[in-house]
């Protein structure tokens, strides 16, 4: 007689996680899967015991379901358990492409933090371009700037931000004082195709088209230093203007910020999430720049 089969551990991790948070949603945030692979898991799972798991809407346990619960928490204690601390862990290898900004800005400064935690892992860093959407085709996770449409990816939200216009101390002597969104009329504006200025425009009551003339950059770092070089005004999302701002080479022109129409998200092929250093680096990430 054949030995009965182990549920994957993907389906008992989904399991344990949904039985305790009682939310497909927040399962799903959790484990880096999108909701629809919450509630697959669990059909697996449920098919393959041949007992039903939950019992109504709310996710309350059926007396089986509390029954293996127990066990499943036991099995993945075990599991958690071993290789002993004094155990050396194989090493493992995760490719992640990122765009310049938000790896200068945001990763950069929280990186060691995760090479302290989770010495085991071997980050490899590669550049992606934000919107063109110019990855490495090796990558094992990529963190894309974007409206989270895509297609072709699982992904999962990890950033959203502000903007408002920034400048330099030098340029704002120069050329304010800008006490009213309509003292920008006139002014150098910097443009970038990744945050353009027609949100900032509206939500302002603003009747301006997007600027057509001056100084353009596909990259916002890069749009912050000419900033910061006077070259002009720049619409930057907050987050990522944090280092300017904190250094002192640009400067807020008003008090009010505007929500991006796009967000940074985290994004893998089908099955990436099931190796154990792409779920652990997800997981980090999110709690990082939570």
């Amino acid at each position: 007689m054949p030995a009965p089969r182990i549920p994957p551990i993907q389906c008992l991790l989904t399991f344990e996680a949904l039985a305790r948070l009682r939310s497909v949603t927040q399962a799903a945030d959790e484990l880096c899967v999108t909701p629809s692979a919450v509630s697959h898991r669990i059909r697996q799972l449920e098919e393959q015991l041949g007992v039903k798991l939950f019992g109504r809407a709310d996710f309350s346990l059926t007396t089986e379901g509390s029954e293996y619960l127990a066990q499943v928490r036991e099995a993945l204690a075990c599991l958690q358990r071993f290789p002993s601390r004094g155990a050396t862990p194989g090493r493992r290898k995760l490719r992640l492409a990122v765009t310049p900004t938000f790896a200068r800005s945001i990763l950069m400064p929280r990186l060691r933090q995760f090479a302290e935690a989770y010495p085991e892992i071997d980050l490899t860093l590669q550049v992606s371009i934000p919107l063109l959407d110019v990855v490495a085709e090796d990558a094992d996770l990529t963190i894309r700037f974007g409206t989270g449409r895509y297609q072709d990816v699982e992904f999962t939200c990890i950033l959203k931000d502000e903007v408002t216009p920034l400048a330099s101390p030098s340029f704002v002597r120069e050329h304010g004082p800008f006490e009213k969104p309509e003292d920008l009329q006139g002014v150098p504006l910097l443009r970038s195709p990744l945050e353009p200025w027609r949100t900032w425009f509206a939500a302002h009551h603003l009747d301006w088209p997007e600027p057509a003339d001056g100084s353009q950059f596909n990259d916002i770092g890069l749009m912050c230093d000419g900033a910061a070089a006077g070259m002009g005004v720049a619409l930057v999302r907050l987050k990522l203007g944090a280092p300017w701002l904190d250094n002192g080479t640009l400067v807020r022109l008003y008090p009010h910020n505007v929500p991006s129409p796009h967000a940074h998200y985290l994004c893998w092929r089908a099955g990436a999430m099931e190796r154990w250093e792409c779920a652990t680096f997800a997981a980090w990430l999110k709690q990082a720049v939570a």
